[in-house]
């Protein structure tokens, strides 16, 4: 049996928002018996755009994470919803326009809050992966063909085959540990999820002050050595992918021309982590 899956890649997002005017486009206005009753112009964000701006000082990046139904394949919304709601053969969720009228519950039954309430028409909502389109012979949703940067892929195509892609492009699904196994998933998730620790370093010396190309840094937690980075012609350096728990790291700049330097890196909020600049001496 062949599924819809939707892969969804943060790094290539610019939040230029066409995935949400063309899913604005498509239900404004417009009824689809079975599938889902016109959307209200405003405050309905089916598919939404989240912004995640990491670091400090001149070390600074944003990610935009594309959010919307991940049509879970156990769904707590199919289970709230007592028939209202039922997924697919092919893996779409769909909330049914008529049989869920007055059902405010299950707005809240989604723990992603993918799920919006139409006061006017008395009705929970959601995107429907445009499965009235696909149905109709289309071969991809409005957001995938609407994107210029190439964010989106959807595929039909067996769990089996889905599990492959996703363990050899190494895609994640957004709060695995709900265990409602998300038929969305995303690649360079960690632009949005992880932390860094970054710095400059410097060179002082007696003729000049100057950014440090090529020198050492070696990144530790509990005694042990956990990565390494090499300085940048702007004497920048950083590690990625860092889980964003409170922590204490180490960190130890090294270059042959300059006295090395140790110094503690205290990570203790929900944020990446500038630590300025680091002056080596000769």
């Amino acid at each position: 049996m062949k599924k819809w899956n939707l892969i969804i890649d943060v790094e290539k997002c610019e939040n230029c928002n066409n995935c949400f005017l063309s899913t604005k486009d498509e239900h404004v206005g417009n009824d689809f018996p079975g599938y889902a009753a016109p959307q209200p112009l405003h405050g309905h964000e089916w598919i939404r755009i989240e912004r995640k701006v990491r670091g400090s000082g001149h070390m600074v990046d944003a990610a935009y994470c594309v959010q919307t139904c991940n049509h879970c394949d156990n769904a707590p919304c199919v289970k709230a919803g007592r028939g209202a709601v039922t997924k697919r053969n092919d893996g779409i969720v769909i909330i049914d326009p008529e049989k869920a009228r007055g059902r405010r519950d299950i707005v809240s039954s989604c723990p992603y809050g993918a799920i919006w309430w139409n006061d006017q028409l008395q009705l929970p909502q959601k995107w429907i992966f445009d499965a009235h389109l696909l149905d109709a012979g289309w071969k991809e949703p409005r957001c995938v063909q609407s994107c210029p940067t190439g964010v989106f892929r959807s595929l039909k195509i067996s769990d089996d085959e889905m599990a492959d892609i996703a363990k050899r492009e190494q895609l994640e699904v957004l709060r695995s540990e709900l265990g409602t196994k998300p038929r969305v998933y995303y690649r360079n998730l960690w632009r949005f999820s992880k932390w860094f620790i970054g710095g400059s370093v410097i060179g002082d010396s007696p003729d000049e002050t100057r950014c440090l190309e090529g020198a050492t840094v070696t990144l530790r937690k509990n005694g042990k050595n956990i990565a390494t980075a090499s300085t940048d012609v702007y004497g920048d350096f950083k590690f990625d992918h860092l889980d964003p728990v409170p922590t204490k790291y180490q960190i130890k700049v090294m270059h042959k021309d300059y006295k090395s330097l140790e110094l503690d890196a205290q990570v203790e909020s929900d944020e990446s982590c500038y630590v300025g600049d680091l002056r080596l001496s000769m």
